[in-house]
């Protein structure tokens, strides 16, 4: 129950181990297309081209980065956690000129900041994290994606945690570049990133001055794989047992329903901070911009963090994530992501974290902790 990956469900698993074929086998060419119309509909994006890139979801962030910029090229880069950071670094990689629109950690990025930053400067980039995995925040994807239109920039957006956990609309946002990873709340393996990109930037692309510095994740050769028009062309071996595992997690998904695997996040989310704040902690993130799916708990002062994590992995078997950055040794971030988010994952994390707490001789009522998270879920279920 950290920031990923998270708990696989027994079907993805089962569908891991079915036997290898060729990966221009016309069987798995036909799972290719289930794949890319499955990513189309999860995200919304039936004009853009959805793929997964055989990489894990920072390979995402490298490809829409090192594909669209180029030397010379401005970038405006809204941080708010480590992962804005990371954007911006491989932005500067990139050659280009990067302009940081910096927050506290524990912020959502701010528009009206947002567009002073690219009032004149001609960007062809704005980039931004949706859903923070470092601090828990949610930004604005629909407003800041109209910043850039507006301003004439290309938008990329992390969705690495907030895809199939909260909703990420690529058509609605109007966005250019999306990119999300499998091991979050699709509950797959790590190891792919799916990715959407607009006809905008698919020309851009296509217009690019000198070669995609990144030879693998070069959009211009790897549509000629997973594209399919006339026949697809050899790029790389795909990782065939992934992209079984990434179908079964899709079609688990729609089987579900998608508005309902948000209302789940949503309510075990709801039920876990009950729970925490009858055990008197704090969450990092103000309640309007908090990911109901990565959830940063602040430590309470004297306790020691690391030590907490170590007895509920010890005595629990239960992982939990430490802070980053700033926030190292300062918060807990706690993961309700994919098949991680039920009320059985509640009870056991409320259980572990109040127990190592006590352990230290941090007072906490874990009976207390245990009944206002069921009151939360029983409120749930009546609903």
């Amino acid at each position: 129950m950290g920031p990923g990956p998270s708990d696989v469900s027994p079907r993805v698993l089962a569908a891991l181990a079915r036997p290898t074929i060729g990966h221009l086998d016309p069987q798995f060419q036909a799972l290719m297309e289930d794949i890319k119309a499955g990513l189309s509909r999860l995200m919304n994006a039936p004009d853009h081209a959805c793929i997964p890139l055989p990489a894990p979801g920072t390979a995402g962030m490298e490809a829409a980065i090192m594909n669209l910029l180029e030397p010379g090229d401005v970038a405006v880069v809204a941080v708010n956690g480590a992962f804005g950071g990371r954007m911006a670094d491989m932005a500067g990689r990139a050659g280009a000129e990067v302009v940081t629109v910096d927050h506290a950690w524990g912020e959502p990025v701010d528009p009206a900041r947002v567009e002073d930053a690219l009032k004149g400067r001609n960007a062809k980039v704005l980039a931004f994290v949706h859903a923070e995995t470092s601090t828990g925040a949610r930004s604005d994807a629909a407003s800041l994606c109209a910043l850039a239109r507006r301003h004439g920039a290309l938008s990329v957006v992390d969705c690495v945690t907030s895809l199939g956990g909260i909703v990420v609309d690529v058509a609605a946002w109007d966005a250019d570049v999306v990119y999300s990873g499998t091991q979050k709340c699709l509950s797959a393996p790590p190891g792919l990133s799916p990715i959407a990109l607009s006809k905008r930037a698919q020309a851009a692309i296509a217009g690019r001055r000198e070669k995609v510095r990144n030879w693998l994740f070069d959009f211009n050769l790897l549509m000629s794989y997973w594209g399919g028009e006339g026949g697809r062309s050899y790029h790389h071996t795909a990782p065939i047992n992934a992209l079984y595992g990434l179908h079964e997690a899709l079609v688990a998904l729609f089987e579900e329903g998608q508005q309902a695997a948000f209302v789940r996040h949503a309510r075990t989310h709801e039920a876990l901070v009950a729970g925490l704040e009858a055990a008197g902690l704090k969450l990092l993130v103000d309640p309007a911009h908090r990911l109901p799916q990565l959830n940063a708990v602040v430590v309470p002062e004297g306790v020691d963090e690391a030590a907490v994590r170590a007895h509920a992995l010890a005595h629990w078997d239960l992982e939990i994530g430490a802070g980053l950055g700033p926030l190292k040794g300062e918060v807990w971030r706690i993961g309700l992501m994919g098949a991680s988010a039920t009320p059985w994952h509640v009870r056991l994390c409320l259980s572990a974290l109040c127990e190592a707490l006590a352990a230290q001789g941090h007072a906490v009522d874990a009976r207390k902790a245990l009944a206002a998270a069921e009151a939360t879920i029983g409120e749930a279920l009546a609903a």
